[in-house]
């Protein structure tokens, strides 16, 4: 296929407003592709050059990509940024001024060749390759630019070669932020569409693969291909989610359930097999060698492959310590013994997906734990099951009085659902309600604040698109946004006045009082008394909150309201 097909049909997309039609337009395309274009297509349509668990990363930052596509229609960076800025969106701002140049004839451009779908994907790979831009050479650190320069050199190929309608689409794949309001859901449905399988297969294959493009490979092939896949070590996979409820409510509709401690920590995922041992965030990444005390850990509990589900706490003279000292952990590089020593990092294991060899998703939550608790001897999460409020009540006491958030309630009878979020994990802590929400906007800050931003807009998502919910400028202390600014500097799309325009890469957990209708967003709602609560780097962009949750909560709202009036 060529990358200009590719770009027609996501421009059709694009313009495409229903999701059954978006589906019915995706499946038509994917039979006509071959088995090495087809898993391309299905991760770029959704705005992904890699598996969600590959540590690949593009590193294409809007700043370069500017000086990219400056360097290619002959101007400088700040111009190509006032055009966006005009704009409003780095696709369409480059198409225009592709469009607009004038440095080649038609004569050159016609000995240009062509860009094909996979020759894209594999200069992408070769600019995801080069490395950063320093090293450490004897007592000196010198600075190494050939790296960054060959990732330039990349991707102004790339933008030379690419007609107007590609350089739209090819831009906003190198930002990983496609625009044309496809999701996850929609790929699985076209797959399933066209290649005749159940949908139900598309999506546990994808469960266990943590992979669309490689389960439409599979699809392709049928439905025993779909059925075969299990899960495998060393390829991480989504981590199971959990939203808000009640203990009564829980009880009611399910009877005995499992409760467990709720720690203020950092998620992780434990994979072994043999002497060979890694560990990932939530986010999926390697973070084995910031945390080997971790891994010694888990090493000693066990003598099986396995892999665990668990989140690690930090420590200090008996009580957990906040959350933010566990990331300090987490994003550590160097003077990793050093950091051992100030902060005992301690495992809390309460899941196991994989175990010799064999997938454990499917069966019963029960039937994890009877495995878990037979073959890991230490850390293990306590758990308490019951049918009885006072009995789950006195758990959650318990857990506050030994300075956790609170508990998770879990329903015996579930499986582990890889990347959802569901009822059969809820959980219940005193905290004002919070969201996790993406932050894809500013405003800079005023007087002493002027230098950095000082507000900040933020969304939830609806299938993959994100929707503006509200606009936070309360909970931030100095230093905070300090921090803030210096994770989202490099990130800026556009500026116009004192409004800036991110690249979605930064999650913040925001408190509220209640959740109000409202026609001021796309979505329909916004957040009364909106406060930043923390920053949220263990959580990537598509694990913010959804808009269906959103809907949930406002229900559950009204109804407690109404409770309350009678």
């Amino acid at each position: 296929m060529f990358f200009l097909e590719f770009a027609r049909a996501c421009e059709t997309l694009e313009k495409t407003s229903g999701r059954l039609d978006m589906i019915d337009i995706i499946s038509k395309e994917l039979p006509k592709l071959s088995d090495e274009e087809l898993p391309v297509f299905v991760r770029f349509v959704m705005g992904r050059v890699f598996p969600d668990w590959s540590p690949k990363k593009l590193d294409i930052g809007p700043n370069l990509l500017y000086e990219s596509v400056g360097y290619v229609v002959g101007l400088k960076k700040d111009k190509v940024i006032d055009r966006i800025n005009r704009t409003g969106d780095v696709g369409k701002a480059v198409e225009e001024l592709l469009s607009d140049k004038n440095h080649l004839s038609q004569q050159m451009l016609f000995f240009h060749e062509a860009l094909d779908l996979v020759s894209v994907y594999n200069e992408l790979i070769s600019i995801s390759e080069q490395g950063g831009k320093k090293i450490q050479a004897g007592s000196e650190k010198v600075q190494r630019e050939k790296p960054q320069q060959e990732k330039l050199r990349g991707v102004r190929r790339l933008f030379s070669a690419a007609s107007p309608l590609e350089g739209r689409y090819l831009s906003r794949i190198m930002l990983e932020e496609l625009r044309i309001g496809v999701g996850e859901g929609s790929v699985r449905e076209a797959v399933a569409k066209a290649f005749g399988v159940d949908s139900a297969l598309v999506e546990h294959a994808q469960q266990a693969l943590n992979d669309m493009g490689e389960v439409a490979r599979l699809a392709k092939q049928g439905p025993d291909a779909l059925q075969s896949v299990q899960v495998t070590p060393f390829h991480p996979v989504r981590m199971m989610l959990a939203q808000q409820g009640s203990i009564a409510d829980m009880i009611e509709e399910h009877g005995e359930i499992a409760a467990e401690f709720k720690y203020d920590g950092s998620r992780f995922q434990f994979h072994k097999k043999g002497n060979w041992a890694r560990l990932y965030s939530r986010r999926l990444e390697d973070v084995t060698a910031a945390l080997p005390d971790v891994i010694q850990q888990l090493l000693s509990a066990t003598e099986h492959d396995v892999i665990l589900d668990g989140e690690v706490i930090a420590i200090k003279d008996g009580k957990p310590m906040p959350f933010q000292s566990v990331l300090r952990r987490f994003r550590r590089r160097h003077d990793i013994a050093e950091a051992q020593d100030a902060i005992a990092m301690v495992p809390n294991v309460f899941d196991i997906i994989w175990l010799d060899g064999e997938t454990l998703i499917d069966l019963p939550f029960s039937e994890r734990r009877k495995r878990l608790e037979s073959v890991v001897t230490q850390y293990l999460a306590p758990q308490v099951r019951s049918d009885r409020e006072e009995e789950i009540t006195k758990t959650y006491e318990a857990a506050l009085a030994a300075g956790h958030e609170g508990i998770m309630i879990k329903v015996p009878a579930s499986p582990y659902t890889p990347g959802q979020r569901g009822k059969n994990w809820i959980k219940i802590k005193p905290e004002v309600d919070t969201l996790d929400l993406a932050v894809i906007g500013a405003e800079w800050g005023e007087g002493k604040r002027a230098h950095v931003f000082g507000s900040f807009l933020v969304a939830c998502q609806d299938n993959g698109k994100l929707m503006p919910l509200s606009r936070v400028a309360t909970g931030f202390s100095d230093e905070q946004l300090a921090e803030v600014f210096e994770l989202l500097k490099e990130s800026v799309i556009s500026e116009s006045g004192k409004e800036v325009t991110f690249e979605p890469s930064l999650v913040f957990e925001v408190g509220y009082a209640e959740l109000q209708a409202s026609s001021n967003y796309e979505c329909g709602f916004a957040l009364r008394f909106p406060r930043f609560i923390r920053i949220r780097d263990d959580k990537d962009i598509p694990d913010v909150e959804t808009i269906e949750n959103i809907r949930e909560r406002y229900k559950r709202q009204a109804n407690s309201a109404q409770a309350y009036q009678r």
